[in-house]
Order: C-alpha cells, then structure tokens, then sequence
C-alpha cells in the first residue's frame, strides 16, 4: 500500500541493524522526529549515523524493531511511495553527463520549466547558470567535474526543493565544503528545511546548533540527547567534541591568516 503522509513524524523503534551478523551496526534505537521538527544525529565516524538514512530510505531493512512514518510501518508500503515522500542532500551529489538543467529536474522530471529555474533560484545556483554560455544547456561533466563542490550541492539542493517532499535528510550535505560555501549552503538548507521533517547527520557540529533535537552516537547507542545548548551543559561526550571542533577551528584561521600576511 502506498504510504500516506499526515505530518510526516518519524520514529524509530528498538532499531538493531546488522550489515553482518557478526557485527552489529545499530543497537535498539529509539527516538522520535515530530512532524515539521529537525533532528540532528552527531557522532564519531563509524558511529552509525548514515545508517540511519540508509534504514529511513528502505535500501536496507531493519534487523529488529521498526521505522515508523505517521505510524505506518515503511516496510509494510511501497517503495516508490516512500522515496517520494523523502528528498535528501548526500554529502557527495551524484550528478549525470548531461545539463545542468536535466541534473536539477532529476528532482522531479514532470517538473515545468518555470518550477526549474525557481528551484535553481531558492537553492542560488541561477546567477552562476545564467553566467554560462549555455547557461541551463552547459553540460556538466563526468560526475559533474566541470562543477565545484559548491556548485555540486547547490544542484543537490535545487534537485531537492523541486522534489518538495514532505521528508528531508542532510548526509553530511557540508562537510566537503570550506567554511564560507558552507555557511552559506547552511542558510539555504535551513530555509528549505523549514516546516519539513528533517534528519540532518552531522560531521560539523558548527551546523546543528538550532537543531530542535540532538542525539549523540557512539558505537550504534545513543549516548546523549538533547538541545545544543542542553548538550554543552551536560559537559560530556557532546561537550568533548564541540570543544575539540571550535579549537581545530581556531587553529585553522589563525593559519589562513597567517597566509594572506
């Protein structure tokens, strides 16, 4: 049966999930996104955060428990219904040898040419089309090599506004990105992210500080949860690495200031 989105609240329920039986990725998962809230997943790497897109997206099923989508469990409605309802920013975007204009309408290829430009404007790629010779003709390049990183998500953000789904999930949709594309992106997944259910796996915790929502994972457990500002109070594992993260960020404009000396 198709899925029917009421809201769009997600919840995970005593999740496990195992690639191999021998080792174990996940281990009984239990939150709650509320409908038109984000969530925030942090954690080291190999935590089991892109897991969770993963399991949410039905490329994998769970090895106990259930995911859950305005109480319907995904496993019991079609795929085709549930990829519609659920649009997501991969940290790295795949794009096709083709136009930028095919890449954007990927999204949604019923889409009018009108909806295309408009997308391309929310996720602020239209001027830099524009500025092309073959402005929405340009060909793009083998996974997109004539594009920068920048240039890359901000295509994987209009593919995701023209989507207009109900669900939304960042993957890391930053961390290849240096600081100052990367605030900027920031602004527009907000934008977009807003009254839209969202998951956000996070590498910089730089970029989840408004997150309704935070959960810290260590080894498939969920070790702490709570706001930014309730995570910094707990001075524990969130804490350690916000900490670790702003010094690194220190560190590393003290250097590029040093280098335009």
């Amino acid at each position: 049966m198709p899925l029917k989105i009421n809201g769009g609240v997600i919840r995970f329920e005593q999740v496990d999930f195992h690639y191999d039986p021998k080792r174990q990725i996940l281990f009984g998962l239990n939150f709650e996104i509320p409908a038109g809230r984000t969530l925030a997943v942090v954690g080291s790497s190999g935590a089991g955060k892109s897991t969770l897109s993963r399991l949410l997206f039905r490329f994998y099923d769970v090895s106990g428990g259930r995911i859950l989508i305005d109480g319907q469990d995904i496993r019991d409605v079609t795929q085709a219904s549930l990829r519609a309802a659920i649009g997501i920013v991969p940290q790295d975007t795949v794009l096709f040898n083709d136009t930028i204009y095919y890449n954007i309408a990927y999204g949604r290829p019923d889409a009018s040419r009108d909806e295309i430009i408009q997308a391309a404007k929310h996720a602020h790629i239209h001027t830099f089309i524009e500025s092309l010779p073959d402005k929405y003709d340009s060909m793009v390049g083998e996974r997109g090599l004539k594009l920068s990183g920048g240039e890359k998500q901000r295509v994987a953000i209009a593919r995701a506004i023209l989507k207009n789904p109900h669900i939304l999930i960042f993957d890391e949709a930053t961390s290849a990105l240096d600081s100052k594309s990367e605030k900027a992106i920031q602004a527009e997944l907000k934008q977009i992210s807003e009254n839209r259910t969202t998951l956000v796996i996070a590498h910089r915790l730089s970029t989840i500080v408004d997150a309704d929502q935070i959960l810290v994972l260590d080894h498939g457990r969920v070790v702490e949860a709570g706001t930014h500002r309730a995570l910094l109070e707990k001075n524990g594992v969130y804490a350690h690495m916000w900490s670790l993260q702003q010094r690194e960020s220190t560190a590393q404009e003290a250097e590029s200031d040093l280098a335009r000396v």
